[in-house]
């Protein structure tokens, strides 16, 4: 072969390779992957409501306009079905949206995306799911990115963005790990360390908020396995000191379910602008309960009102002095006069004059005491103390 025909040859394969690239370009252009996902849903249309039905179906790009939310989610290109009857038990994309909850949250007033994730605009799969997608931060919230996870319910993180609308619900029908945390920071006192939703302490970060934190501003260099938000605070909550090496935050003992629906909890406390509309029910704020209220000005006024006026009830009881705490995170102070000798080897004054570990914290951060309020607080927990003893001593005579 001459030098002439391996230019030819070369000029024809190119060519050929050309052309080749061009067809396919042309193919994928004038056949995207959501010109399939139609046609099949005729077929299944086709076979389960007759060809009548099928012919009523709409082509091309389809799309919902939340105007009030100024939202354009183009999911229901490929997800025709959502609003259908009938196709409850058909396979993804076809399945029928549960009905349950679009009588509640019509999809013509909130499209997709505000509640599933996902990139509205976007009209492939990859793309619109946005579970790998670079500088996309909202992913759809499904089974690939709940497996990632390692979350047992593959719906349950949609109950992220549930929250944003629901964030001031004590309970949300159908939000359990949501609910579940909910009631595990009332139980285990978050507020006495942190702020949130506007009421509580200032040890910890506030917390109202957190869920705005990008991605970039969380530190991943003590985080085994995937880098994410929520393994980093499924991480933290487990162990706050294996993220946060100078975190003063107890370790609770959460349990996988638990650390999840934490997690999943603070990420949905986001800032949002939503319409007054979408926010059900009247309550929009975080409000003590009026039996909280109630309790707490019984102990403003009784023979433990200092402990009480100086937040200490948060943590404490001062079970002698009628003061009652909700979360019990320290131990009664009735016993602290013999309990901090025990203890730490140190006398009460010596204690509170030079105090260490979390009180350390707490007293130079969140309450603050006088030289003076400091003699009045060992003082009247001598007087609670005294109390103690002469309750134990009644209790033993009593048994006799």
């Amino acid at each position: 072969m001459n030098f002439d025909s391996r230019d030819r040859l070369w000029i024809y394969l190119s060519g050929t390779a050309i052309l080749v690239i061009t067809l396919w370009i042309y193919f994928v252009y004038f056949r995207p992957e959501w010109k399939d996902y139609q046609s099949d849903f005729r077929d299944v249309v086709a076979k389960r409501f007759g060809p009548d039905r099928a012919r009523e179906i709409p082509s091309g790009i389809q799309q919902v306009w939340a105007k009030d939310l100024n939202r354009v989610d183009r999911c229901v290109t490929c997800h025709l079905s959502a609003e259908w009857k009938g196709l409850e038990n058909a396979p993804e994309p076809f399945k029928s949206h549960p009905r349950e909850i679009l009588t509640k949250h019509p999809v013509s007033k909130y499209g997709c995306t505000i509640c599933h994730g996902g990139q509205g605009y976007a009209t492939d799969t990859a793309t619109a799911h946005a579970t790998t997608l670079e500088h996309w931060e909202e992913p759809l919230l499904g089974k690939e990115l709940a497996t990632s996870y390692s979350v047992s319910d593959r719906k349950a993180l949609m109950q992220i963005n549930c929250n944003i609308c629901h964030r001031y619900d004590a309970q949300t029908p159908g939000a359990d790990f949501i609910n579940d945390a909910k009631q595990l920071v009332k139980q285990k006192g978050c507020r006495a360390c942190h702020t949130i939703n506007g009421r509580g302490g200032v040890i910890g970060p506030d917390l109202s908020y957190v869920g705005d934190k990008s991605t970039e501003q969380y530190d991943y260099s003590h985080l085994l396995g995937v880098k994410s938000v929520f393994a980093w605070h499924v991480a933290h909550l487990k162990n706050p000191k294996s993220m946060s090496p100078e975190s003063v935050m107890p370790t609770f003992g959460f349990d996988s379910h638990q650390a999840q629906s934490l997690a999943m909890l603070v990420m949905s406390w986001k800032r949002s602008d939503l319409p007054i509309t979408y926010i059900p029910g009247t309550a929009l704020g975080d409000r003590p309960t009026p039996e909280e209220i109630a309790k707490e000005q019984q102990m403003q006024t009784g023979e433990g009102a200092f402990f009480a006026k100086k937040t200490c009830f948060i943590c404490h009881d001062v079970s002698t002095l009628g003061i009652e705490s909700a979360t019990k995170i320290g131990p009664d102070l009735a016993n602290a006069y013999a309990d901090v000798q025990a203890r730490f080897g140190r006398t009460l004054e010596d204690f509170l004059a030079s105090p260490t570990g979390t009180m350390a914290m707490v007293l130079s951060t969140q309450i603050h005491l006088t030289d003076a309020e400091k003699q009045e607080a060992i003082a009247k927990l001598k007087i609670a103390y005294q109390k103690k003893l002469e309750q134990d001593a009644k209790a033993a005579q009593a048994k006799k």
